[in-house]
């Protein structure tokens, strides 16, 4: 087959001066064999989104279980949320509550090292032996499909340690996979073709204030002339995108080399300052994620908002953000005002799903919304600290991956367990799974 003069190498990208930006996935790519990338009819993708340490679950005699209770007052379709998860309240449609799974290795460890395996369920009793984690197992099968196999975030980056780990994310052999946090570096390494290597005349262009935006303006205004009418909206949404997220960054940066008074570095492993609104902070990770999705540089991503047991910057969401105590502090205190604190910041948590879910509906490939193709699970290992059963869990997104939502269901922890939510989530990717950790098969319900 020859190529037109309007076929696109799925290669192709946009230059400026010491800068080079990758595309996203365009019609007039589908149709030229000069790839190497497999192209199916429409992608499918997964995504992580996880918390620590557990949600407020007042008992049903306390004047805040009405209020403040994480998971709906009753099963189905016509459940009524608590303030907690009230931000949520217009994705009812395209999102399902689900309680009472666990992994059953996980049930009688130490609340905070079942973080280590929300993703794996491996057996982590006794001598530490993790396993695989399911976006892994994922990212096998749709990495041959982009440019990178797997995109794994956190608030603190790298691996942590044993029973504290700051990534979900973990190998064939059971090893953590190093998380990435430092948001310029993410954005440059997955978002140019030179893998990070940022040039001479690029790292002079950031000290001057230019953006990547208008270093390749020129470029794409030639280019657009060649697009059809369908790519030329889709590049302006694109490097409308590409803005978005790259003023945020800058934003960002300003806060570097500001202190916080009263705080403790020896929790910290970031390169950001924690006198950034964390709102600010999550959110431009949420952008960058939902750009990565937009451009197809991966099919798989897993950000770990916060660390267990009070480690790391998102201990000091709280703080920051709702002028309360660090997160693990709360969870574990006994004070009148506990409940109604822990209420505000599942509450908080939940306004930020709330911002990723209205990111992924708005943005769109050639296909349609990105959310109605991807699976999203967010949730806790926990369902309060050190109590690693009934995960407080909402599977949203996959409309057209074939998921009906709307529902809140209680499962049986003596039928169901976590790993069969896995086993499903694997098989409507097409990644046919008959079997994850300790799974007993599908999920009976929701998928």
């Amino acid at each position: 087959m020859s190529k037109k003069s309007w076929h696109l190498d799925r290669r192709t990208f946009l230059k400026g001066l010491g800068v080079s930006c990758m595309l996203p996935y365009l019609e007039g790519m589908a149709m030229t064999n000069f790839t190497t990338f497999a192209e199916p009819l429409e992608p499918k993708r997964l995504c992580f989104l996880y918390f620590p340490n557990g949600v407020a679950l007042p008992p049903e005699e306390s004047v805040y279980h009405k209020k403040w209770n994480w998971f709906p007052t009753e099963e189905g379709r016509n459940y009524s949320l608590s303030q907690s998860l009230t931000p949520l309240e217009k994705h009812r449609n395209e999102m399902s509550i689900m309680g009472g799974l666990s992994h059953p290795f996980s049930r009688n460890v130490l609340g905070h090292m079942a973080g280590d395996s929300f993703l794996t369920g491996g057996d982590l009793r006794g001598e530490y032996k993790n396993s695989i984690s399911v976006d892994q197992v994922a990212a096998e099968k749709l990495s041959k499909y982009t440019r990178f196999r797997s995109l794994s975030l956190s608030t603190d980056g790298g691996v942590g340690y044993k029973s504290r780990t700051s990534t979900l994310s973990f190998n064939s052999s059971g090893k953590p996979i190093p998380s990435e946090h430092r948001q310029r570096e993410i954005f440059e390494r997955y978002f140019s073709p030179n893998g990070g290597n940022t040039s001479q005349e690029r790292k002079r262009s950031l000290n001057q204030g230019k953006k990547i935006v208008d270093l390749v303006l020129e470029d794409s205004k030639s280019f657009k002339n060649r697009l059809g009418v369908n790519d030329q909206v889709k590049l302006d949404e694109y490097l409308s995108s590409l803005n978005e997220v790259e003023k945020q960054l800058s934003r960002n940066e300003k806060w570097l080399n500001i202190p916080l008074k009263d705080f403790d570095a020896s929790l910290i492993n970031l390169d950001i300052d924690p006198t950034l609104a964390p709102e600010g902070y999550v959110r431009s990770m949420m952008d960058i994620m939902v750009l990565g999705f937009q451009m197809d540089i991966t099919r798989v991503m897993s950000y770990m908002m916060a660390r267990e047991d009070g480690m790391g910057f998102g201990d000091n969401f709280p703080k920051i953000a709702l002028g309360l105590q660090g997160h693990h502090t709360i969870s574990h205190d006994r004070a009148t005002g506990h409940w109604e604190d822990w209420g505000r910041l599942d509450q908080w948590y939940a306004k930020q799903f709330d911002y990723f879910l209205n990111k992924m509906k708005n943005t769109k490939d050639i296909y349609g919304s990105l959310l109605d193709s991807t699976l999203i699970l967010y949730g806790s290992a926990c369902s309060t600290t050190h109590n690693a059963r009934n995960c407080p869990l909402i599977l949203a997104g996959g409309s057209k991956i074939g998921v009906q939502h709307g529902a809140y269901t209680q499962f049986d922890e003596k039928k169901e367990r976590l790993s069969n939510l896995y086993v499903s989530m694997l098989n409507k990717l097409d990644v046919e799974t008959v079997s994850f950790s300790d799974s007993t098969g599908p999920l009976s319900a929701i998928l």
